[in-house]
């Protein structure tokens, strides 16, 4: 009786070990099916080759990803973010011009040193150029397996809270943040594109966005949408365009976002930018509305101005007659970790001010 005891208690505790494998196959198995897998979206055998995608891996870290014309201008801001920064928790990427090398002679700060991009091109406003420059950045950065989340900045953006928190931000969702709406009126979409690009997948948005790695790898090996971008998507200005009877198509402002929406990912997303901008709006003598950043001067940002931005959660569409109220996780966050476009004068008020960190003033005028 004993044995035949001791034979029961030894099935029951297989059973409960077999039990406990089985639910931790399916825990992985919904993990893997909530973060994405790595199957390719575009067909293109590239797909295959593509970096582990460093899931679970520990000092995950964020690669700042800069797109600059030639320097660096606020280099002196983005220097006490970094020295308030643990080392091993980021990464620096800057395309620039051709042959411009980031060292003592060109950047106060040495967080810059040596970060520029290895191959880099001569980028055009408006064209497919932006778009080749954002693809080389990411292409970087992905060589690192521990860079999990991937921001684009341009050179005159600043962080507007501490390393913390905006590494704490970034870490706890497993979204994109995208800034993408339908694109209704402004006519750029062109029906050549229709047998790659269906109309009703052309979206709209901010170029600057921050990214997982799954949608990191996406951007990188995408060999569909892009050369149709490139063909069909052509920056000639309104005049020209209103002339010859052609599209103006502003090819940054739409590539990630038809990108991410032809494979339907929107719901892998959240929709908006984590990049402040103030937009003015003015005509032209065509008596065409447009639009321009702001650019912050030091008047513009008392303490006062910026909570004003940092008191931000919500978003309003009003193409889509939709509000987006920024959360992460469920949880209501301030909408924007960064703000853009900042001279060098806002620059040195928001240092001043503690915004992203310590300052130490005597360092500044030292590398001056």
């Amino acid at each position: 009786m004993k044995k035949r005891g001791q034979n029961r208690g030894y099935l029951g505790l297989g059973f409960r070990v077999v039990l406990v494998l089985a639910f931790l196959v399916l825990f992985r198995a919904l993990l893997r099916m909530h973060c994405g897998g790595e199957e390719d979206f575009n067909g293109g055998s590239d797909w295959n080759n593509v970096i582990n995608d460093g899931f679970g891996l520990d000092g995950s870290k964020i690669a700042f990803l800069f797109l600059a014309r030639s320097n660096l201008p606020l280099d002196f801001v983005w220097d006490t973010f970094f020295k308030n920064a643990e080392p091993d928790k980021f990464s620096i990427y800057i395309h620039s011009e051709p042959g411009h090398v980031f060292d003592e002679s060109t950047t106060k700060s040495p967080f810059f040193y040596n970060r520029q991009l290895k191959t880099s091109l001569k980028v055009t406003w408006g064209g497919s150029t932006m778009i080749e420059a954002e693809k080389l950045l990411f292409r970087s950065a992905l060589a690192d397996p521990t860079n999990q989340r991937f921001v684009l900045l341009s050179d005159s953006c600043v962080p507007l809270y501490n390393f913390t928190y905006i590494y704490n931000y970034l870490m706890a969702s497993r979204k994109s943040f995208v800034d993408i709406f339908l694109d209704k009126k402004e006519g750029r979409y062109n029906l050549k594109m229709a047998s790659t690009i269906p109309k009703e997948k052309w979206r709209k948005g901010s170029q600057w966005i921050a990214l997982v790695r799954k949608h990191a790898e996406m951007v990188v090996f995408d060999q569909t949408v892009f050369p149709v971008f490139k063909k069909h998507c052509k920056h000639v200005g309104p005049e020209l365009a209103s002339k010859q009877k052609i599209h103006d198509c502003i090819p940054d402002e739409h590539y990630m976002q038809t990108l991410f929406s032809i494979n339907n990912l929107e719901n892998e997303l959240e929709k908006r930018t984590l990049t402040y901008t103030s937009w003015n709006e003015s005509k032209n003598h065509m008596d065409r509305k447009t639009w321009h950043p702001k650019t912050f001067m030091y008047a513009d940002v008392s303490p006062t101005d910026i909570n004003g931005i940092k008191s931000i959660d919500h978003v309003n569409y009003k193409m889509e007659y939709r509000t987006e109220w920024c959360q992460c996780n469920s949880t209501s966050v301030p909408c924007f970790l960064f703000a853009r476009k900042f001279s060098k004068g806002a620059g040195l008020r928001i240092l001043y001010d503690g915004l992203v960190g310590p300052f130490d003033k005597a360092s500044l005028l030292n590398s001056s």
